[in-house]
């Protein structure tokens, strides 16, 4: 077990932490072809990439969750999610191919840029939205590549994408000198390289999934999304939070301070992913333990999830704490004295969180995986909505700009909690 639970839980965090490292190149270009407007234009738009992500997470994983389930019942019902989820992905992304095309500039204005900003990010906002269903059915094919056990074809397809998107944001953007829009580009494209290489599973004679046509329906669609939903807060929270946080910061420290915001969140998804990577991971097993009724195996896999993201979190945050200088040097090309003060201080506060976020995202993963969808569903929404907003505005008007870098810390730890209560009720079932 021990084995098996290495070899997932291993390329899991390989290719989430593949997944998440784009978008840090991203950033790293940005700040050396744009600077501090380049950043602060993409930490704006950051949540609609979260948006997009959390609804191809819920359908991804919540769809693949019930066709293990329903496959290991040998329900002839089981072919047609992977079909269902494409075609609801489609439906969904339409509304953000419409806003991508003649909304970005009112879109970013929206999420608090002013006319300089805007300017800055408008065209980047417009490719990366149209290719909105690319991204969600990527997602869906991983998920389902991951759950008919073929980890090492799903982390092939995410480190790929990856590493497609950094070589090609390097060449649009400086020799063939597109700037933003060669980094939206390279952002775009990097999902079909993930679909292609998902492919390959779905064409070998060890895959069980099938693309049976069914027609799309509403129920079945939220049947699956009871159980992915904490996979969908878990991505949304990250757009939750960058939205309130550039709302209170834009008050506290202007477009210096959303700009080192940029440089925390963006370097918080490589926790995120990490994390996230771990769930992945676990979540398969557990499922196929659960619906094989064999509740030893689920608990033995639980228990190596959560000393797995202990040990993980505690080695974050020394890292942090000890490189957060070097860090943000990473993406202050222009050597911004207070940005770098802001920024610094900010990864310090900000990472004492994953200690607890850690054990909400394995923890609410594991606990849709087991069909206790009740729990993860009242941890996902503390972390994602509730307490992150309310601990954001009332520590910021406590602490200032020091509160705003707590709030995360302390939501999470309540969230906690809620999350640690629903597994040991579910341990003890």
């Amino acid at each position: 077990m021990l084995k098996k639970f290495i070899k997932y839980v291993s390329q899991n965090m390989l290719g989430m932490v593949g997944m998440s490292v784009y978008i840090l190149a991203d950033t790293y270009f940005i700040s050396v072809a744009v600077g501090a407007d380049g950043i602060t234009a993409l930490n704006l738009v950051l949540p609609i990439y979260n948006i997009i992500f959390a609804i191809g997470a819920m359908m991804g994983v919540g769809s693949a969750i019930r066709f293990v389930v329903e496959r290991n019942k040998k329900s002839p019902d089981a072919d047609g999610y992977f079909f269902h989820a494409l075609v609801w992905a489609f439906i969904i992304s339409l509304f953000f191919i419409f806003v991508g095309l003649f909304l970005p500039d009112k879109l970013i204005a929206l999420l608090g840029g002013d006319a300089q900003i805007v300017a800055t990010g408008k065209n980047y906002t417009r490719i990366f939205m149209c290719f909105a269903p690319f991204f969600m059915w990527n997602y869906i094919c991983n998920a389902f590549v991951r759950n008919d056990g073929n980890p090492s074809i799903a982390m092939s397809a995410t480190l790929f994408s990856s590493l497609f998107n950094i070589v090609f944001d390097y060449i649009l953007m400086f020799p063939l000198g597109l700037s933003m829009e060669g980094a939206a580009l390279a952002t775009a494209l990097s999902p079909v390289i993930g679909i292609a290489i998902c492919s390959i599973h779905f064409q070998s004679k060890k895959s069980t999934i099938r693309l049976k046509p069914v027609l799309p329906s509403f129920r079945r669609l939220l049947y699956c999304c009871q159980v992915g939903v904490s996979s969908f807060v878990g991505e949304i929270s990250s757009g939750v939070i960058t939205v309130v946080f550039n709302m209170l910061i834009l008050g506290l420290a202007g477009n210096t301070g959303v700009a080192a915001y940029g440089v925390v969140a963006n370097t918080s998804l490589v926790a995120v992913a990490l994390f996230n990577g771990i769930a992945q991971g676990s979540q398969p097993l557990i499922s196929e333990s659960y619906s094989k009724g064999n509740h030893k195996n689920v608990t033995t896999y639980l228990k190596m999830a959560v000393t797995t993201t202990i040990g993980v979190a505690v080695l974050l945050v020394v890292c942090i704490y000890l490189y957060a200088p070097a860090i943000t040097a990473v993406f202050n090309g222009e050597g911004n004295q207070v940005l770098a003060s802001y920024a610094e201080n900010g990864l310090r506060l900000y990472f004492i969180g994953f200690l607890f976020a850690g054990m909400n995202i394995v923890g609410t993963a594991i606990l849709s995986s087991i069909e206790s969808a009740k729990y993860a569903f009242f941890a996902s929404i503390s972390r994602g909505f509730v307490a992150i907003i309310i601990f954001a505005f009332v520590l910021s008007a406590l602490l200032g700009l020091n509160g705003v870098w707590l709030a995360f810390p302390a939501a999470e730890f309540v969230t906690m909690l809620i999350t640690l209560y629903g597994l040991v009720k579910a341990i003890r079932k």
